[in-house]
Order: C-alpha cells, then sequence, then structure tokens
C-alpha cells in the first residue's frame, strides 16, 4: 500500500512516501479502514524530529484519520463493512478519568498510523462519521478536537455564559476549541501575532482578538476571564495569568514556545488560581467531543489539503506555523 513512512535516517531526512509498504490485515476485534482523509498535527512534527529513532525500524506516521471499513475480524459486532468512520487516536485509556492509564498512547508511535492507504485499529478505535463532513473535514478532526474538549470542559470547566481566552489562534486545536466554546455558549477571547489569522477567527465567532503587540489587560479594560486555555507555553504563559480572575482555572496541553517558565508563586496562591494539566482525552470523552459536533454540525477550519504523496511538503507548512486550523491529507 502506499503510505508515508519514517525510516533510515533521522528527521525529515527519513521520510518517503512509499508504494510498497505491507498491508495490514484485522486480527480478533480489529477493523481494517481504506482511508480516505487524514490530518497533520505537531506531534507528528515531534515524532519525525525527536521520539522515532532508527533503529525502531519503518513507521506510518499519522494520528487523524477518516474512511471506510473494508474488512472486519472475528467477534466484531459494533461495526460493519461499509461504515463511514472516524479513527480514535487514543489508545489503551477508554474511560474519562483525572489522568489517562499508565499504558495510554497516541496512535502513531509506537503503533503505525495514519497516512497510508488503509489501518487496522480496535472495534472500540472507531466512530461513525457525522453525515455533515466532508472526508477532509472527517479525516483532520480526532486528536486536534478531542484535545480541545478535554481542555475547555473537562480540565478547564467552563461553563455557559463564561468568559475563555485562548492564545495563538490559528492551530488546529485553537479553532476547534473557539467553535466549542461558542457553541456551548461561553464568550471567547483569542490571541495571535497575525491579523489574518485574527480577522479569520472574527468569521469564526470570537468575541474579542487581542494582537501580541499590545496590552492584552489594557484592551480587556479591567475585565477578567474564568478560563484560560495555554498551548503556547513560555511566550505567552504569564501573560495570559494577568487576564485570569481569582479563583480562575489555567489549562495547559502544550509547550510550543518552550517548555519552562517562571512563576511567582505568591501571586499564584493569593490569586487563588487552579492550573490543570491536560493530554489529549479519553474514548469517553471522544464521544461527548462528537456529539456536540453533530448538535450544533460544527466543521473543521481545513486550511489547505495534500495528497498523500506531497505530505511531506505539507509537514513543512506545519512547521512554519503558518496554517489557519487543519492542514488535510487527500489519501483515496
Amino acid at each position: 500500500m502506499k503510505a508515508i513512512v519514517h525510516e533510515g535516517h533521522p528527521d525529515f531526512e527519513g521520510l518517503r512516501f512509499r508504494t510498497d509498504f505491507p498491508d495490514p490485515e484485522p486480527g480478533p476485534g480489529e477493523v481494517k479502514v481504506a482511508l480516505k482523509a487524514a490530518g497533520l498535527n505537531h506531534r507528528d512534527l515531534f515524532i519525525v524530529q525527536k521520539r522515532h529513532q532508527v533503529s525502531d525500524g519503518p513507521l506510518v506516521i499519522g494520528s487523524d484519520g477518516a474512511g471506510v471499513v473494508t474488512e472486519t475480524g472475528a467477534g466484531v459486532t459494533g461495526v460493519h463493512a461499509g461504515d463511514e468512520v472516524l479513527i480514535i487516536p487514543s489508545l489503551r485509556w477508554d474511560k474519562e478519568s483525572p489522568a489517562p492509564p499508565d499504558n495510554f498512547d497516541i496512535l502513531g508511535f509506537p503503533d503505525n498510523g495514519t497516512l497510508a492507504e488503509y489501518i487496522v485499529v480496535s472495534e472500540k478505535q472507531v466512530a461513525l462519521k457525522p453525515s455533515y463532513l466532508s472526508w477532509e473535514e472527517a479525516g483532520v478532526l480526532p486528536l486536534s478536537a478531542l484535545t480541545g474538549y478535554r481542555a475547555l470542559f473537562t480540565r478547564g470547566g467552563l461553563k455557559k455564559g463564561e468568559t475563555v481566552f485562548i492564545p495563538g489562534i490559528g492551530s488546529g486545536v485553537a479553532t476547534y476549541m473557539l467553535q466549542m466554546a461558542k457553541a456551548a455558549g461561553a464568550k471567547a477571547i483569542v490571541s495571535s501575532r497575525s491579523q489574518e489569522k485574527l480577522e479569520k477567527a472574527k468569521k469564526l465567532g470570537a468575541d474579542l482578538v487581542l494582537d501580541n503587540d499590545q496590552d492584552w489587560a489594557e484592551a480587556l479594560e479591567g475585565k477578567s476571564v474564568d478560563v484560560v486555555i495555554e498551548s503556547v507555553g513560555a511566550a505567552t504563559f504569564n501573560r495570559s495569568l494577568t487576564l485570569l480572575k481569582p479563583g480562575g482555572t489555567i489549562a495547559t496541553f502544550g509547550a510550543s514556545a518552550g517548555d519552562e517558565i517562571q512563576l511567582d508563586l505568591r501571586q499564584f496562591f493569593y490569586k487563588q488560581w487552579n492550573l490543570h494539566g491536560s493530554t489529549m482525552g479519553s474514548i469517553e470523552e471522544f464521544h461527548k467531543m462528537l456529539a456536540l459536533f453533530e448538535k450544533y454540525e460544527i466543521h473543521s477550519v481545513v486550511d489547505q489539503t495534500f495528497d498523500l504523496k506531497n505530505a511531506v511538503e505539507a509537514l513543512q507548512r506545519l512547521k512554519k506555523g503558518a496554517q489557519f486550523g487543519k492542514i488535510a491529507i487527500s489519501i483515496g
């Protein structure tokens, strides 16, 4: 089968488009899916640049995908050949819990991922595709939407009528969080250094957009927010705290601009702030997220679509941070 494989060399040098990668076959309790579309995530860059080693052997990268079930293994009863499905990338984390189990993994490393013509996963790793979504919109949805849902609601505790601040609008997760927050009846404030991205955020429903070069607290005119969802890291973390109300919650799931921060602990405990970490989410949360999407017919924001053979070029675009929303890979 055709696939984007990382092998032989570290970093981007090891990425190649292969037409001869072995087809997977379903075992008991598993389903085989002919993928129609997939999506890219910053996780893919991290796997290629840091985590996957040459000694690990060939790896098909990718965590997002959607397609059509072609075969089912023994004992599969809830999924049938011909079903249009989303791939759930959360492995061995079935129920919502304060933290993932020790054996939790994400599809695409160390297991083969979705940038291929076919994938085999457990029956519980698929969910029926919402009919209103195109293949590209469905293919880019799973990892980012689940990450955003858990950060916003499970860990951030966002409620109707509250205000959330989402710095770094433009990423796939951020565009999903903006739409989910609005669907849930919350107000959403976002930030970016790009005026183009801020204008697009307004069209998605952002109540207020902040330029990274302006004084955020001044722009809010003394008002504060109930929840901050941080994924940028060192570049914005402490600035984001200046907007958070006493007793408010900041949830973080990423650190694209640096892992380490300096924190004024005295200010933190006097303000009675809550700091919550978050990582993707469980299969149970995936189904809750999908129900929210279907209720309000939330669409994925697709930045560009690339053919599978051009996926390395797509990864370079992701690396530059030029996208608004998700980058899709067309497969079938």
